[in-house]
C-alpha cells in the first residue's frame, strides 16, 4: 500500500508531534540546530540497522562489526506510515520528496543499549513535498540498533546482521 499525503498536512500532524516529543532545552549541545532553523516536521523511524563483521582499518588481526545501512519505515503521530529511511543516508516521503545528508555531530543515547543521537545537515532536497527545505535532521531518543555483540573475527568476516531500533527524527528549514 502505497499511502501518499498532502505536504501540507504531513508537516502540520509532524509538526504538532514534534512539541509533544522533545524541548530544545533537552538536545544536547553537540547536535543543536543552529540558529535560524526551525522543526518543520519529525517522525518515529522504525526498522532495521544492518552491520558487517570486517577486518579493523589498519589492524588486519583485529575485527569489528562495521555499520553498513538502515532499513526503516517512517510513521506519523497516528502511526501511519509517510516514508521510508535508508543507505545514503535518506530519508523519502511518500510523495516522492527525499533528501540526503551529511552527519555532522553525535551525542550518546541516555541508554546504553542505543544508538547515539545525531545531527545531520540535509543536501537540497531532490522532488517536491515534504522534504522540500529540509536543512538539518535530528537523530532523537534512540532505543535499541547497537552494533551485535556476537563474535566478529576470521571466521564470519562479511557476515551481516540486523538489529532493529527506533528513533524520532525532527527535520527542520530554514525560518
Amino acid at each position: 500500500m502505497n499511502l501518499k499525503f498532502a505536504p501540507v498536512a504531513v508537516a502540520s500532524i509532524l509538526l504538532s508531534v514534534a512539541s509533544a516529543m522533545v524541548h530544545a532545552a533537552d538536545v544536547p549541545a553537540a547536535i543543536a540546530v543552529p540558529a535560524g532553523n526551525s522543526i518543520a516536521m519529525t517522525a518515529l523511524g522504525a526498522g532495521d540497522l544492518t552491520y558487517e563483521c570486517r577486518v579493523k582499518v589498519a589492524m588486519p588481526d583485529n575485527f569489528e562489526w562495521v555499520f553498513a545501512g538502515p532499513n526503516a519505515v517512517l510513521y506519523d503521530a497516528q502511526k501511519a506510515p509517510i516514508g521510508k529511511y535508508y543507505a545514503g543516508p535518506t530519508w523519502e516521503s511518500n510523495d516522492g520528496s527525499k533528501v540526503t545528508g551529511k552527519q555532522l555531530a553525535l551525542s550518546p543515547s541516555n541508554n546504553a543499549a542505543s544508538i547515539p543521537l545525531q545531527l545531520v545537515q540535509a543536501n537540497p532536497a531532490t522532488g517536491s513535498g515534504a522534504m522540500t527545505g529540509v536543512t538539518y535532521i535530528q537523530r532523537l531518543n534512540t532505543k535499541g540498533g547497537i552494533a551485535p555483540m556476537d563474535a566478529c573475527n576470521t571466521d564470519n568476516v562479511g557476515a551481516k546482521k540486523t538489529v532493529k531500533y527506533e528513533a524520532d527524527y525532527l527535520f527542520y528549514k530554514a525560518m
